[in-house]
């Protein structure tokens, strides 16, 4: 009497996967990468909070070559209201890649390489009128609600995933200071940040 054939996958050596095994792994799988793809995972927001922190590191080396060669004072345009007037001062010559411009949380599409970005959109706010000198200052976030000085404890960013300043949805933003490094910031400022006599905070 013949034996009944087996449902099961087998491979050269050994006992296979029967059918239900392999689509119970399939199916964890895309649970998973789908996880990780929501746009509220946490996961997923703290890669594209790193990334952005990249970015702002990189153009805090246009920012400092820039104050090198204007006595130490970072890009300043007396009639600036937005912070792309302001930074565009960098293009090309501190800055050739204005994808950098761009948070990688953020939707807004990337300004043309090497054009000014005054006719463009940029994801970041800057504190105009500070100096290199100033250690210990913020010199670019991402876009934040207003262009007010800042308590502890008032808002920076959104706090809901909504415009404005919601780059990294309800996640908050990133902080680049004068020495180049950045933080991780909640909606929430943790700490002050004021906006001193002879400075503007530019939102784009």
């Amino acid at each position: 009497m013949r034996r009944a054939q087996s449902w099961r996958f087998r491979g050269l050596a050994g006992p296979g996967f029967s059918l239900i095994e392999l689509l119970l792994v399939v199916a964890i799988l895309l649970l998973l990468v789908t996880l990780y793809w929501s746009p509220n995972s946490g996961s997923r927001q703290r890669a594209l909070q790193v990334a952005c922190q990249r970015n702002l590191q990189k153009l805090s080396i246009g920012l400092q070559i820039y104050a090198t060669d204007n006595g130490g004072r970072y890009p300043f345009l007396s009639n600036a209201v937005r912070s792309e007037q302001a930074l565009g001062l960098l293009v090309p010559r501190y800055n050739s890649d204005n994808s950098l411009f761009i948070c990688a949380g953020s939707k807004d599409p990337a300004p043309a390489a090497g054009r000014s970005l005054s006719d463009s959109r940029i994801s970041y706010a800057y504190y105009m009128g500070r100096a290199s000198t100033s250690l210990g200052t913020v010199v670019m976030t991402d876009a934040q609600v207003n262009t007010e000085s800042k308590s502890a404890g008032e808002l920076v960013f959104s706090p809901d995933g909504k415009p404005p300043a919601n780059n990294h949805e309800k996640a908050g933003g990133n902080l680049l200071f004068s020495d180049g490094h950045t933080q991780a910031f909640p909606p929430r400022a943790s700490l002050p940040l004021p906006v001193g006599a002879g400075e503007r905070l530019l939102n784009p």
